[in-house]
């Protein structure tokens, strides 16, 4: 059984969100968390001795995180049926990151899926706040669903690689998992910055493609380019379903952080995009 953490704000975005992981995960047995953390607007001295349950004076954000959850877990048993998949819900006095990290070490979880939160009012930026933070910290893989993206079937999984790490299985694991789950094919893309690879990128390439010999995959090498462009300029041209990529210090993730405006770098995010962690420096 999978344990799928969903964080909610109880927002259009993160309902989108609640939707694709329900469909995405259809097929599988799935223990689903539903989490909404908060920080009240004044932080009293009665939370620093224990939170809520501490205090004499009634929280009314306790009362609005346990009725939106109530209603959400109700939403989804209505609209989305099905015996494979149990639920639990939770609200925390805490930052969305460090709940997210806890919640996932004390429940197993082995993925967070949430939507692209905080960008209501600020349209040049593709990321909201909580998203950025989350991928950055989150300890475990991260599945983000862009607004008003629908689930369409899972065919095609873009992975850019510069072969720079060596992939360990574990991290590689979750989407091998997500191909098998769709019987999707998986396409290597390699932006060759020099004619022959480097020695250690070579045995890094052998290891990945190793990792991946269950699933159906390819590999696509171009020269000429750049990232992050090659990558945007291949999805407009192929039809990508899911974009899976390394978080590591110089990646087509980090480089899109930096430059969030969407009018710079001329791409609007609109299919889902898994970023797992990379602890080869770790």
């Amino acid at each position: 059984m999978k344990n799928i953490l969903i964080p909610t704000d109880f927002s259009n975005n993160a309902w989108n969100a609640i939707s694709y992981a329900m469909e995405f995960f259809k097929s599988e047995r799935c223990k689903f968390y539903f989490l909404h953390t908060y920080i009240p607007a004044f932080y009293r001295m009665d939370y620093a001795m224990g939170g809520p349950a501490f205090s004499a004076i009634p929280d009314m954000e306790v009362d609005v995180a346990v009725a939106g959850l109530e209603k959400t877990l109700k939403d989804v048993k209505e609209q989305y049926p099905n015996p494979k998949h149990t639920f639990e819900i939770a609200s925390a006095f805490n930052t969305l990151t460090d709940e997210i990290n806890e919640l996932s070490e004390k429940k197993g979880i082995d993925m967070v899926v949430m939507g692209t939160q905080g960008a209501t009012g600020v349209k040049q930026l593709f990321l909201g706040t909580s998203t950025v933070f989350v991928i950055r910290k989150a300890k475990v893989p991260v599945l983000v669903i862009p607004e008003h993206c629908k689930f369409n079937p899972i065919k095609n999984i873009l992975f850019p690689s510069d072969y720079s790490s060596p992939y360990k299985k574990e991290e590689v694991y979750t989407i091998v998992e997500a191909a098998k789950i769709h019987e999707a094919k998986i396409t290597v893309l390699h932006v060759k910055e020099e004619l022959n690879l480097p020695k250690a990128h070579a045995e890094n390439k052998k290891l990945l493609l190793k990792h991946l010999r269950n699933t159906s995959n390819t590999e696509v090498e171009v020269m000429g380019k750049t990232m992050p462009g090659a990558i945007l300029e291949y999805i407009e041209d192929h039809q990508i379903d899911l974009l899976a990529m390394m978080n590591h210090g110089h990646s087509f993730f980090e480089r899109i952080l930096i430059k969030q405006n969407i009018d710079q770098i001329g791409f609007h995010v609109h299919i889902p995009f898994l970023v797992v962690r990379d602890t080869s420096e770790i």
